[in-house]
């Protein structure tokens, strides 16, 4: 297992890529303030600001039905590529709260863009917590404004908190990415732990980046980027809908990453397993998860690789045996067959942890105290086969806790 952030055998530490001392990349400062939003007390304000006025941006967000007012207004003014300042919240989503939210979203753009003296349009917004409550949006405009007195450049730590709900513990990094043409560094703040499913998760994510990107590139390796990683995960697979992610690109290191460039590749690479490992620790919160799975099936088609993998990720069963280290294979034999239906007789492998417990639909022969004792750790792997070859895919999950069901069942009250 690899050290440091890189905690997961599923997402290996690049060889350029190294832990680096905590704080945000150069050119980023940041704050967060405890507003009186969060009814249990505690940081819920956070405003994060690049010194550079030529920053460059990409944002990805939800693909819900439902849009939170935060998203709406956020999507409008990420396709200029400019934004400098993150304001957020937590305790409250701001969502299914009808004209009156979108004031209010609109209102906390323009209370950060004064408090530290930007335009308007360069102001991100972001809010996460309960579902159709108003937000106050005086508590957030009196929490923004006391944050940009405290902005500082190891300010992640705070704002981390600032965007955190039923997070067990902080997601966020600070990488040093040594490229070709120079060093540079990555930071990211991270929140997410249910109501967790592509496209996406009920996450947000913000990285920094101190090298100088143009547009396209940002936008390329953000995209394929989230494409490898939030897309992938899944904890109670819902929908939320103020999922956003902002990478900002400060250029503060001098060091100009040139599309097609060997630069960017590696600046990708470091990119793709920030996000990577931000996504696995999202599925190993979980609300109350004991155990995270990685489900890889391979063979037939695009879509039915896919369809597959959801169903396992998403059935109670196969979650609450991974609660409880029962490698109850059966259960992935049945999720794959309602997954994939009127396809029998289907030629289904399926291995867990390297054993392979099923082959050409039918029991194998394993060896059942070598498969409990693998059962037992906290990263489980499931592959699957399927009859054909070509397609592949993986779905990272947690498993379902106790500990998940009470947490949800007493969300509001």
């Amino acid at each position: 297992m690899n050290g440091g952030f890189f905690a997961s055998r599923w997402v290996p530490c690049p060889p350029h890529v190294q832990d680096a001392d905590a704080g945000l990349a150069r050119g980023f400062r940041a704050a967060a303030v405890a507003a009186g939003i969060k009814p249990s007390g505690g940081i819920d304000v956070g405003l994060l600001v690049c010194d550079a006025p030529d920053v460059v941006s990409a944002a990805r967000f939800t693909r819900s039905g439902v849009l939170a007012a935060p998203v709406v207004v956020c999507q409008e003014h990420a396709q200029l590529g400019a934004l400098r300042v993150v304001a957020a919240n937590a305790g409250n989503a701001n969502a299914a709260t009808g004209e009156a939210g979108l004031e209010v979203a609109l209102a906390m753009q323009q209370a950060a863009a004064d408090a530290v003296d930007v335009e308007a349009d360069r102001v991100a917004v972001a809010s996460t917590g309960v579902i159709g409550v108003p937000l106050d949006g005086e508590l957030v405009a009196a929490g923004l404004a006391e944050a940009a007195g405290e902005l500082h450049s190891s300010g992640d730590e705070e704002f981390t908190e600032a965007i955190s709900t039923t997070d067990a513990f902080p997601k966020r990094a600070s990488l040093s990415v040594t490229l070709p043409s120079g060093t540079v560094r990555l930071s990211a703040q991270a929140k997410g732990a249910g109501m967790i499913q592509p496209n996406f998760a009920t996450m947000l994510c913000f990285v920094q980046t101190d090298a100088a990107l143009e547009r396209e590139t940002a936008e390329l390796l953000l995209s394929v980027c989230v494409k490898r990683s939030f897309d992938r995960i899944s904890v109670d697979g819902q929908l939320s809908t103020n999922d956003t992610v902002i990478l900002q690109c400060s250029g503060a290191s001098g060091v100009h990453v040139a599309p097609e460039s060997d630069d960017e590749l590696a600046l990708g690479e470091a990119l793709d397993a920030l996000l990577r490992m931000l996504a696995v620790m999202i599925v190993r919160d979980g609300e109350g998860s004991k155990r995270i799975g990685r489900v890889v099936v391979r063979g037939g088609d695009d879509e039915g690789v896919e369809r597959a993998a959801r169903a396992i990720a998403n059935s109670p069963l196969v979650k609450c045996a991974l609660h409880g280290a029962d490698p109850n294979w059966g259960r992935i034999a049945q999720a794959v067959g309602a997954a994939l239906p009127d396809s029998a007789p289907l030629s289904l492998v399926i291995a867990i942890e390297g054993i392979t417990v099923c082959s050409d639909g039918a029991a194998a022969d394993y060896d059942l105290a070598a498969l409990n004792a693998a059962a037992a750790g906290v990263e489980i792997e499931y592959v699957i086969g399927l009859p054909g070859d070509g397609a592949e895919t993986e779905v990272f999950f947690s498993d379902l806790s106790h500990e998940y069901v009470t947490i949800n069942a007493d969300y509001t009250t």
